[in-house]
């Protein structure tokens, strides 16, 4: 048995290009360290270490995590289900794969959000926290299951819908509507259903305030759920859902299903035409300009229900704080605005973020992921010579998410960075070394 508090801590931030992917090592002793791997995915792989002959890149990386961790996993969390942070949990038709390499390292736990839990109804406000008799069960998990099916394939509709829009005026909208439809589309699937049974033990769904399992894991360590909040805990987010019901995906599966119809009639990036035979390949000069706004529309409107569908994942972030000694360490996955909004409102929670040492930058160092009440509120930030400085960890990639034109789907954003490098130590993955597939920050602990 390990003692009763870790004396370090090692972080392991592996360069999954644009994706998240890190290990937290809590070591208690030898042979008695438990190791908690925090996401695993990636939707655009680092540059200049794909090496031909070398193996598929993210099974190298879960080959390295095998080894970082000894060969034994003690809990595995999955902060939301984005193609960016899941996707190396996925194996292939033969079983084989990343995914197979992770399962095979037997987590105790597995820990995603409330909204992944497959026995919850399909206009669930919170998880589940029974398991009905088998048939009811079994019925719940089917409809779960469609329901992801349904979002999936209408992400992936509007990813191979894209390449059809032609020419320079439509380069940023097919690049967006791309990017997002790659990250919520049909390859997600397998990694999710990897996960649902990967643990030894019985999964946790969480939520704010929600116990995450891992304490009884990690002796010495307290871990706190500050998100996602359930839809009964947040009077703005139930204002959303009355407003709009189709912005959460989790509650309508006829609104995902009515959607995904459009991907049984597109073919090759294009919908088939109604009379194939008569096609005009080029059209009259005096119907370009409805050709073109009618076309603009659409991308649009595609554009808008990725979007909207993506804003929804992220805001399902789990948001974990682990605390140990004098250390405070805050993974908050992707969370956006609403979800960290809940948080810092709730008693107590913003000054228990004044003491974080060490923050997951979140969703790649995007726009408002990273609230400024949330980075005002980090005391241990600023200048070099504090002790107790705030460690930032930033695991992003240039020009997947916007460029550095000033957009505002920039990511990561410059002038976070910026800020993040002035009064933090920042530890970013764009900079690890082209022979190494990851950055390790140890934490020495006291108090």
């Amino acid at each position: 048995m390990p003692t009763t508090k870790p004396a370090s801590i090692t972080l392991r931030a592996y360069d999954v290009g644009f994706g998240d992917c890190f290990l937290l090592s809590f070591h208690y002793g030898a042979g008695t360290d438990r190791h908690v791997l925090i996401d695993f995915g990636s939707m655009s792989l680092p540059e200049g270490k794909t090496v031909v002959g070398s193996g598929p890149y993210m099974e190298r990386i879960a080959r390295e995590i095998e080894r970082d961790c000894g060969g034994a996993l003690t809990a595995v969390v999955a902060t939301h289900r984005h193609r960016d942070h899941i996707s190396g949990f996925q194996r292939d038709s033969s079983r084989q794969g990343p995914g197979a390499i992770i399962r095979a390292l037997k987590p105790q736990l597995v820990v995603q959000p409330w909204t992944e839990d497959p026995r919850a109804e399909r206009d669930a406000l919170r998880p589940s926290k029974t398991v009905a008799a088998y048939p009811a069960a079994k019925r719940r998990r089917a409809l779960h299951l469609r329901s992801l099916h349904d979002m999936n394939r209408y992400a992936e509709y509007a990813r191979t819908a894209a390449p059809a829009l032609k020419g320079k005026r439509f380069a940023e909208l097919r690049r967006q509507i791309e990017v997002l439809g790659d990250d919520n589309g049909l390859r997600n699937r397998d990694a999710v259903m990897n996960l649902m049974d990967m643990g030894v033990r019985k999964p946790r769904y969480v939520y704010y305030g929600a116990r995450s399992g891992l304490d009884a894991l990690l002796p010495g360590v307290r871990t706190r759920v500050l998100g996602p909040p359930t839809l009964e805990q947040t009077d703005s987010i139930r204002a959303q859902r009355d407003e709009d019901p189709n912005e959460f995906w989790h509650l309508q599966a006829a609104f995902w299903a009515r959607r995904a119809a459009l991907h049984t009639t597109h073919r090759g990036g294009r919908v088939a035409p109604l009379f194939p035979r008569h096609v005009q390949r080029r059209k009259p000069w005096d119907a370009r300009w409805y050709a073109f706004h009618a076309q603009r529309e659409h991308a649009e409107s595609m554009l808008s229900i990725v979007r909207t569908l993506d804003q929804a994942m992220n805001n399902t972030s789990v948001i974990l704080l682990f605390q140990v000694g004098d250390a405070a360490l805050l993974f908050p996955g992707d969370a956006q605005y609403e979800n960290w909004m809940y948080a810092l409102a709730q008693p107590g929670v913003a000054t228990l973020l004044k003491n974080v040492t060490l923050y997951k930058v979140g969703h790649h160092g995007s726009l408002n992921a990273t609230p400024k009440s949330l980075w005002r509120g980090f005391r241990n930030k600023g200048a070099t010579g504090n002790a107790r400085r705030l460690q930032s960890i930033l695991s992003t990639k240039d020009d997947v998410h916007g460029g550095e034109d000033g957009r505002p789907t920039e990511v990561p954003r410059v002038p976070l960075v910026e800020a993040l490098a002035a009064e933090s130590t920042l530890v970013d993955t764009r900079q690890t070394a082209k022979n190494r597939l990851s950055q390790v920050t140890t934490i020495t602990l006291s108090g």
